[in-house]
């Protein structure tokens, strides 16, 4: 489970959600003003934000590279905006995949710069200046900042996912929610639901009384082939570690032991040596997620580095022309704004 996410609030509500009630109606009260009033800057090119109603992990970077693919196959030059999870970085800074480190920059913002180029920033509006500079980026695409209200949004996309949902369906510190989803829901283009499951259906239909639009698309691992038959020891730093476990099954291999660490969990020596050491008694492999192994790139010894297995996975759209139209739905809303002035 995340580090930002304890247990209870992916469970039916129970007396610690009553006692912390008091406090979630006055947070939800303050986000939902914050959106409603905020005055959010406009940048010259159009931005698609890749969001979710809760803390936690919903797979948004891997949706957000696959419209970046997009885009290019457009004859668009995207890049990224991402606050970074931990950054050090006090300016606005454009990520260099091969000699940044997480711990300065952030684990999602290494993966995305493998696509596009990343401004790791706070302030959105200066990462996009820097961007559109340095870069030429005429297509923006925001790795979260959905609920921020710094930079105008031309087309929100909010990712759901279907096993877990909202979890119990209250605000922040009583549940996952970072606002209500009615304040939300205002500012949402699109809903995108992700993987399988029951667990979303709820709000899928909330956000079709609303009238925005429901897409599908679900993971599927890119490297079946090279993982199929292995027997592994599975480990995680992730929001749900739960589903990269499942997915390393789907790839035809055996999870014969988890481990699960906390969200963006930077791994200590004693850690990782109690996993090599456990492996090797027990004849595994081992196999982390590919956000892990950008962690783990710096300052871990290349020995472990050379028998680890990267899962690496790929987001499918359940209908093949959605990553267009959203790329489209962007460009038309941008377009309406510079009518507008």
């Amino acid at each position: 489970m995340s580090s930002e996410a304890p247990p209870f609030w992916w469970e039916e509500p129970d007396w610690k959600v009553w006692a912390l009630s008091p406090i979630s109606v006055a947070y939800a009260a303050i986000a939902g003003r914050r959106m409603r009033s905020a005055r959010r800057e406009k940048v010259e090119a159009p931005v698609l934000c890749i969001g979710n109603f809760t803390v936690g992990g919903t797979g948004k970077t891997p949706v957000a590279i696959a419209l970046a693919k997009q885009a290019k196959r457009m004859q668009l030059n995207p890049g990224f905006l991402s606050r970074g999870h931990g950054g050090s970085f006090g300016q606005a800074h454009i990520v260099d995949p091969h000699h940044d480190a997480a711990k300065h920059v952030g684990d999602e913002p290494l993966l995305l710069a493998e696509h596009a180029p990343v401004a790791v920033t706070p302030n959105r509006a200066a990462g996009a200046r820097l961007l559109m500079e340095r870069h030429g980026c005429d297509f923006l695409i925001m790795d979260d900042g959905f609920q921020s209200a710094r930079v105008h949004i031309d087309f929100a996309l909010v990712v759901v996912d279907a096993r877990y949902g909202i979890g119990n369906g209250r605000v922040i510190p009583g549940g996952p929610l970072r606002a209500r989803i009615v304040d939300q829901l205002v500012f949402t283009s699109a809903l995108l639901k992700m993987g399988e499951g029951t667990a979303a259906d709820a709000v899928v239909r909330q956000a079709a009384r609303a009238g925005r639009p429901i897409f599908e698309a679900h993971t599927e691992p890119s490297n079946t082939e090279s993982l199929a038959g292995k027997r592994f020891l599975a480990f995680a730093g992730i929001g749900h570690p739960e589903k990269f476990f499942d997915t390393v099954r789907d790839a035809g291999a055996e999870v014969v032991l988890t481990r699960p660490f906390p969200d963006h969990h930077f791994y200590g020596e004693d850690e990782l040596a109690e996993l090599a050491a456990t492996a090797r008694v027990e004849n595994l492999d081992l196999i982390t997620t590919a956000k892990d192994a950008v962690r783990l790139r710096h300052g871990v010894s290349s020995e472990f580095l050379e028998r680890l297995d990267v899962l690496e996975i790929d987001t499918v759209f359940e209908l093949d022309h959605v990553p267009q139209r959203i790329v489209d739905e962007t460009l038309d809303a941008w377009r309406q704004r510079k009518l507008k002035g």
